[in-house]
């Protein structure tokens, strides 16, 4: 079965301005180093969806999904925090980026295709269930595993966030649920100043300190994460998938390589491979330095493709 890649235009028009590294272009550089690396052709493209509001509300409170659709600009640009801005597509943008999970949610679940790749922005998992925050609006991944179980009706699903940032928001939302485990690895202390001790038997978060390289990541994941879910034996895997840890990007000072996504990913697949039915839906998060950010997605698709 093949690989879905889903992504949609909108994704493009969401803009926070002139120089900031959150940029339609990093939608662009995965897809050109797919094009080059002659991988594109073999995945299977699908144009998102739009996110219903029954979708958003499982993991959304109403209040939240009121306030940000109540603000979204007509015209210019608005501040939901420093770091975090709407455009007049911004909203558009963000409901095909949760539309994406959910589609690929469908498709692995229905056997269409083993595994999924969702190239889309506005990213997620900084989200929480009432805050959008750390360029997030809805938060992807929590809205396509609330469908799994809700739809699918899956009882055990497994995040996992290799994001240099803390999936705050992803641990906000299922930190009372233990039908879902997050394993997540950040540079701490780091933005956004949280996760190093709010773990627990289903949040299994592992700090890494600034300047930590490969061999440091893979023993956090071998040591903490594969353990944690051999236990859980999840039914289906979500990636949060942040490349933002390379060594080439200069939004934070960890030093990771092409080579530890491609081992990441295939532990990941292994994993999948062994309990969830082979179940797996990626999404992209973070990563600012295009080319860095194109060669290292390339490799953890590759990883999907089982190329």
């Amino acid at each position: 079965m093949q690989t879905a890649y889903i992504t949609h235009p909108a994704c493009l028009e969401h803009n926070m301005g002139y120089e900031h590294p959150e940029s339609p272009e990093r939608l662009r550089a995965i897809e050109d180093q797919l094009i080059a690396s002659g991988i594109l052709p073999l995945l299977q493209q699908h144009e998102a969806p739009r996110v219903t509001h029954q979708q958003l509300a499982r993991v959304h409170t109403e209040n939240y999904l009121h306030m940000i659709e109540a603000i979204a600009p007509q015209h210019g640009m608005i501040s939901l925090d420093a770091d975090t801005f709407m455009n007049p597509y911004t909203l558009e943008a963000a409901y095909r980026a949760a539309g994406a999970l959910v589609l690929a949610t469908d498709l692995v679940m229905t056997d269409k295709v083993e595994n999924a790749f969702c190239n889309i922005r506005p990213p997620g998992h900084h989200a929480t269930r009432d805050q959008a925050m750390g360029f997030c609006f809805f938060n992807n991944v929590a809205v396509g595993v609330a469908h799994a179980m809700a739809q699918h009706a899956l009882k055990r699903v497994a995040i996992a966030d290799f994001d240099v940032h803390h999936g705050n928001g992803t641990e906000d939302i299922f930190k009372d649920d233990p039908r879902v485990m997050l394993c997540s690895t950040f540079q701490h202390p780091f933005y956004p100043y949280c996760g190093a001790d709010s773990g627990s038997d289903h949040i299994i978060n592992v700090p890494l300190t600034a300047k930590s390289d490969g061999q440091a990541f893979r023993c956090a994941v071998m040591q903490h994460w594969l353990p944690a879910l051999e236990a859980f034996q999840p039914e289906m895997i979500f990636i949060s998938a942040g490349f933002d840890a390379h060594r080439e990007d200069d939004m934070a000072r960890m030093n990771l390589v092409e080579a530890d996504y491609t081992w990441v990913t295939e532990q990941i697949k292994a994993i999948a491979d062994k309990y969830a039915h082979k179940r797996i839906v990626s999404a992209l998060e973070g990563g600012y330095t295009l080319h860095a950010l194109g060669r290292s997605a390339a490799a953890h698709i590759k990883v999907l493709c089982g190329l």
